[in-house]
């Protein structure tokens, strides 16, 4: 039998978020993660669940907020190019604000923190790539600062290091989300 969390073990909330109720924040879908050196392994499926949340979150009039990742001119991460820009199928409409970033806590030296405030919602739904770095800092930072995240596991993907296996690290990362900082479900349709 599985050990509880940590989280189970305080007595904390396991509800997920609701979309109408919650701030989503889309992490990260940068091309760069789509071809070449980083590419993710289950980025297309990842990215496809992301686009289905995206578009439930719109028709349910959730405050929706991207976060791209800038490393600066001639990076992986380079936002003024085709590789560091977020993906066509999740890209930002008029009046959804986009976050950049240099760190992989999205609320690090941003003004993330502000506009999750301003939208009002305690709970946000994290979703995006890489799912050990900036998916799972992400999630600590939300929860450390009040917000309760959730994080649907279907929407995140991540690569293979050293010798872990992207399966390995992906199933890590959401554990450790799961035991210390939020709730993880298995797919974004979950959240209604």
């Amino acid at each position: 039998m599985p050990s509880k969390t940590l989280r189970e073990l305080a007595g904390a909330d396991s509800t997920p978020a609701a979309l109408a109720t919650s701030t989503l924040i889309l992490v990260d879908y940068q091309n760069t993660y789509t071809r070449g050196a980083m590419e993710l392994d289950g980025w297309q499926p990842a990215l496809d669940a992301a686009s289905d949340l995206l578009s439930q979150a719109r028709a349910a009039g959730s405050a929706i907020i991207h976060v791209q990742h800038d490393d600066g001119e001639g990076s992986l991460y380079d936002i003024r190019q085709d590789i560091g820009r977020i993906h066509p199928s999740v890209a930002p409409i008029d009046g959804e604000p986009v976050v950049v970033k240099q760190a992989p806590d999205s609320f690090h030296g941003t003004d993330l923190g502000k506009l999750v405030d301003e939208a009002g919602n305690e709970t946000v739904i994290i979703a995006g790539f890489m799912t050990h770095m900036c998916v799972a800092y992400t999630s600590a930072s939300a929860a450390l600062r009040g917000n309760r995240p959730t994080v649907p596991a279907d929407t995140c993907a991540t690569r293979p290091i050293v010798d872990v296996s992207a399966a390995e690290l992906h199933r890590a990362a959401l554990a450790t989300i799961a035991d210390a900082y939020g709730v993880v479900v298995g797919a974004g349709r979950e959240l209604v």
